[in-house]
């Protein structure tokens, strides 16, 4: 689950919305979770490894409150076990009508280090959440607690989440549009394709406020192509 701290830093200085547009040349065309936020949209963007916990529906006979007491539950281990700097990505067959987990179990992943978490479902206790500088995406808020809809089954295993497929080490890019997953074996050229391409629509974006029309310009022509990087020198990017 190694992440260089330059693939890390470029990954978060783009966005999902140029991440999708870089795997898209590649063939990729589900990796955007749909119908996610960040609970606090001022917490640190999300970049990490993918550390997965898979629930299926419960069954009353066995999702009782005194599981808990259990220290092999799936879903305490998978708190106590994602590893400093991963994303604990939880699969909740898009139910938000239980939480995924609540207030406690969140804290307790930030002090460890975790870089964030990712449901499909939804989280209970989120003001306490949205308090903390720790990014956690969900769908929306819900107070009953797990057990009333999902059994914790297994961790670190590949899962759906928001139909997109995740592997155990994929890489988990989040802002303020949504979260994106990245292959691992492709994550360093995805970043430094995204970087690159972040580079050029800067310039871009620069030239429309400026009131320069698209055309030639996005994509370029040769002649914003020989602008961009007398543009570029000059900014020192």
């Amino acid at each position: 689950m190694e992440l260089s701290d330059a693939v890390r830093e470029k990954l978060k200085a783009v966005s999902t919305a140029t991440l999708t547009t870089v795997l898209l040349k590649r063939g990729l065309r589900n990796v955007f979770i749909c119908g996610v936020h960040k609970i606090n949209p001022r917490a640190p963007r999300l970049v990490g490894p993918a550390f997965t916990l898979r629930y299926i529906p419960a069954r009353e006979d066995i999702d009782h409150l005194g599981v808990f007491a259990d220290r092999s539950h799936p879903q305490r281990r998978a708190i106590e076990e994602c590893p400093p700097g991963c994303v604990l990505v939880i699969d909740s067959r898009k139910d938000p009508s239980a939480a995924s987990a609540g207030g406690i179990l969140i804290t307790r992943l930030f002090k460890r280090g975790a870089a964030g978490v990712v449901t499909d479902g939804g989280f209970r206790d989120t003001p306490d959440i949205a308090a903390l500088p720790f990014a956690a995406y969900h769908a929306t808020p819900s107070a009953p607690t797990n057990l009333v809809r999902h059994h914790a089954l297994d961790i670190n295993q590949p899962i759906g989440c928001g139909d997109v497929p995740v592997y155990p080490a994929d890489i988990m890019v989040g802002d303020n549009e949504g979260v994106v997953v990245i292959p691992a074996a492709m994550a360093e050229e995805v970043a430094n394709e995204a970087f690159e391409q972040t580079v050029f629509e800067d310039f871009v974006e620069e030239r429309v406020q400026a009131g320069q029309g698209i055309f030639g310009l996005y994509p370029p022509g040769e002649e914003a192509a020989a602008e961009f990087a007398a543009w570029r020198q000059k900014e020192g990017r």
